[in-house]
């Protein structure tokens, strides 16, 4: 019997493949937007229970929505904020149909969709189509933009340090494709662990957070009063030198559980924030990457095309200026 682990990486084997073709064909091959049309897919999926969310009304909507969430607030027709207005309230309009097509259903589903309009406060109150709809669009960006540009950070990272690669190959030979794949044995893959700490920590997908003061307080001489929004920097956090020694370079030995001043059990490593309010989808996003790193490593081979420019955009979230062009073929 297959275990629920190796069901969930049926999807990422499949996608690869075609990847991999598309490449024999084309003889290039640019990976951000490939990875941006798979986790949307997955996040579809997950959530809603739509199959190939990428290529549906929904993903073209989203793409426009996603375009102009940082942009300048010009609501004008022509410009990416207007044209992103434009999408949200139309993609709204496509999650609310599918919620009510759920709600008419006998079959509400165990997915994300069908637990939020299970759920109850204390007093039995249910969530209203509105903030189902809220809910479902928050939970199709956060499970999907950061999550495509963890798997893309670590795809380009793998590509400049081929002997950190080769050191995550190696672990991998201890483990048979024929064996079930299971959360034992992906504890078992500690220097992959490292490997994607270290990619969380030199480019987190998420550069910072809000948070209300609940208490005046000071911090290094500098008044803060109850009630002031402040920001943390997870960039920042994520450089300090006095932590991280030459924080700029990819060591990934940094999070080797056998050293003392390990940081990944402190607040100076929060790629997913911290305390109350961390990330609910944090376990989610670990299992992803290291599902689709296992099978990536396993049985692929990638380098960087030559010409292209790298350096990282950084809204809405980390991504490589050409949206990294590889070679990419099956070992």
């Amino acid at each position: 019997m297959c275990s629920p682990l190796s069901k969930s990486l049926q999807p990422i084997i499949d996608e690869m493949h075609r990847w991999g073709l598309y490449y024999e064909k084309q003889q290039s091959f640019t990976w951000y937007p490939q990875l941006r049309n798979y986790t949307f897919d997955l996040a579809c999926q997950l959530f809603v229970g739509l199959e190939n969310g990428s290529q549906t009304q929904l993903g073209h909507l989203f793409e426009i929505w996603s375009q102009g969430l940082f942009s300048l607030p010009i609501d004008l027709p022509w410009t990416r904020f207007g044209r992103a207005l434009n999408s949200r309230k139309k993609m709204l309009q496509e999650l609310e149909r599918i919620i009510c097509e759920r709600l008419e259903s006998q079959e509400i589903g165990e997915d994300a969709l069908g637990i939020l309009i299970q759920a109850e406060d204390e007093e039995g109150n249910k969530l209203s189509l509105d903030e189902l709809k809220d809910q479902v669009l928050l939970l199709l960006f956060a499970g999907h933009e950061t999550l495509t540009s963890s798997l893309t950070s670590f795809c380009l990272l793998m590509a400049q340090h081929p002997e950190i690669l080769e050191k995550v190959r190696e672990e991998q030979k201890q483990f048979s494709d024929s064996e079930p794949m299971t959360l034992e044995t992906l504890s078992k893959m500690t220097y992959l662990e490292q490997v994607l700490q270290e990619v969380l920590r030199l480019v987190p997908p998420v550069g910072g957070g809000f948070r209300e003061v609940i208490e005046d307080c000071e911090i290094e001489g500098y008044f803060i009063p109850k009630g002031w929004n402040v920001l943390y920097q997870i960039n920042q956090t994520h450089r300090e030198e006095t932590v991280y020694p030459e924080s700029d370079h990819y060591q990934p030995e940094r999070f080797n559980p056998e050293r003392i001043d390990n940081p990944s059990k402190t607040y100076n490593y929060v790629p997913f924030g911290g305390g109350m309010r961390e990330c609910l989808g944090k376990e989610f996003a670990r299992l992803e990457m290291k599902l689709f790193a296992v099978n990536l490593v396993r049985h692929y081979h990638w380098e960087l095309s030559p010409d292209q420019d790298t350096e990282l955009l950084t809204v809405p979230v980390p991504r490589p200026r050409d949206g990294l062009k590889v070679r990419f073929v099956k070992n």
